[in-house]
């Protein structure tokens, strides 16, 4: 197990029946946290392994606790079912890591509608329909953190991607915006994104380059848990990149994120990205 930096919290991750979802439960649980495995899988499946149950059972071996929830973000009754089986098993809601996610990379002209409802509907409305059902649990307990898994916003390179980061802007736009209204609250909201590719089943299933360009999945997790061990009023309504904010906390060794120990992944996020509506911390 970890050192315990998240004792005693609850934390509701999204999509966390596999990939980057599975990898921050796990992170969270050995922490100490109680973890909500909310995903849609129910039934593995050969191009999509594991289940909300099978992370459930990782978990519980490794001396955690998890509660799976079995959710279809995009329906409203399913989240409201989240919430309240979270409340009445834990009592409380301390963190939402909306990380459940579709990918579509391809032009305008090759993006059919029903492509382009389903990574809103995943991505932009899920985020916004998930946090606005636990925000009042995470208030009335005092505060606590979400995260939306998406990059910071920048209008380069947009070209073939332009479905997909409208919906995954819409989830920055809503760190950015949230984290303006319930800065008083004791509520933090951030967005977390990575420098590099990163090893999943979408990048895998996609065929989005391979191990000697992709890092593992631990980095995110990492980053994730320095944004939760943060005090909600200090890191707030920013747009973070996994490496450079793991540098503000003073990680320099990043080789050990690597899928393929000998090649450094290139960084594909510029470096510079002009800052949009930042709340002062």
């Amino acid at each position: 197990m970890g050192q315990g930096r998240l004792e005693g919290r609850v934390i509701i991750i999204t999509g966390a029946s596999r990939g980057i979802g599975r990898c921050m439960a796990l992170s969270f649980a050995r922490e100490g946290a109680r973890v909500v495995v909310a995903a849609k899988s129910v039934n593995p499946r050969p191009s999509l392994p594991g289940t909300i149950h099978t992370v459930a059972e990782e978990i519980t071996r490794a001396g955690g606790e998890a509660l799976p929830v079995r959710v279809d973000v995009r329906s409203e009754d399913d989240v409201r079912a989240m919430v309240r089986k979270t409340v009445e098993r834990f009592g409380r809601i301390d963190a939402l890591i909306n990380n459940a996610g579709a990918l579509w990379w391809q032009d305008v002209l090759d993006t059919p509608m029903k492509r382009f409802d389903l990574m809103h509907g995943v991505n932009a409305r899920a985020a916004f329909m998930c946090t606005q059902a636990v925000l009042p649990t995470m208030i009335e307990g005092g505060g606590g953190h979400v995260i939306v898994c998406s990059p910071p916003i920048s209008l380069e390179s947009m070209g073939g991607k332009t479905g997909y980061l409208m919906s995954k802007y819409g989830m920055t736009l809503l760190a950015h915006g949230l984290a303006e209204e319930v800065k008083d609250r004791g509520v933090s909201v951030n967005a977390l994104w990575p420098v590099t590719l990163v090893e999943s089943l979408a990048t895998i299933n996609f065929k989005i380059g391979g191990p000697q360009v992709w890092r593992t999945p631990e980095i995110l997790a990492d980053a994730a848990l320095e944004i939760l061990r943060s005090p909600p009023a200090e890191l707030t309504g920013r747009a973070l990149l996994d490496e450079d904010f793991l540098r503000e906390r003073g990680v320099t060794d990043f080789a050990k994120y690597r899928c393929d120990p000998e090649h450094e992944p290139p960084r594909v996020m510029p470096s510079q990205i002009p800052k949009v509506g930042l709340v002062p911390g």
